[in-house]
């Protein structure tokens, strides 16, 4: 009976694991992002900036700028309903600043993240969940960061229009302090575009 169920599993396991594909692909697509602090109120009633003095405390709120990514991807597609998609993405982020301050008001504040991305993707039919930790590292910025490092989460979805073409929605929240402005500002990200596959002979 113990050789029965040893062989029943080695059956088991070689048929699952000879359905595995692997295809590699591209994704690219436009970043909407941000920083989460908003309506930040500095505690000075006077503030000093090129020159003049301002009575009214200063105040800037972050807002969405629109940028865009564009990355690698290897989808390990283990079973029918499962997929292990390691990604390696370049990814321009940021915020625009509103504030009470003309000097400040329309400004945007650009970083872009060059980042590791291991997201389970869970499928039905053509419709696919996105889930999985990313790790970025800045490559460039125009502006101080507390953090040269982020953290986060990625979530979404996609739809495979072919075999090899879909689109995607996702939206990225990381959990390390992107600016020495606010209290604990962090990037968050909605992502949307496309992705393409290359079947492997």
């Amino acid at each position: 009976m113990k050789k029965f169920y040893f062989l029943l599993l080695l059956l088991i396991a070689n048929f699952a694991f000879s359905q595995v594909t692997f295809k590699p692909g591209i994704r690219a697509g436009a970043n909407l992002s941000h920083f989460s602090d908003t309506n930040y109120y500095y505690g000075s009633s006077y503030y000093y900036l090129d020159g003049s003095y301002y009575s009214d405390s200063p105040t800037y709120d972050y807002k969405s700028k629109v940028d865009f990514y564009i990355g690698f991807l290897g989808n390990i597609r283990f079973t029918k309903f499962y997929a292990l998609q390691p990604e390696i993405n370049y990814s321009r982020q940021g915020s625009k600043v509103e504030s009470n301050i003309n000097d400040w008001n329309g400004q945007k504040l650009n970083v872009s993240y060059l980042g590791v991305q291991l997201v389970n993707k869970f499928y039905f039919k053509s419709f696919n969940v996105h889930v999985g930790p990313t790790l970025e590292f800045v490559v460039d910025k125009d502006f101080s960061l507390e953090n040269e490092v982020d953290l986060g989460i990625t979530a979404g979805l996609g739809y495979d229009i072919t075999k090899n073409l879909g689109v995607e929605a996702r939206v990225k929240k990381g959990f390390v302090s992107a600016t020495y402005f606010g209290d604990y500002s962090t990037n968050v990200v909605f992502q949307a575009g496309l992705y393409y596959t290359f079947d492997m002979k």
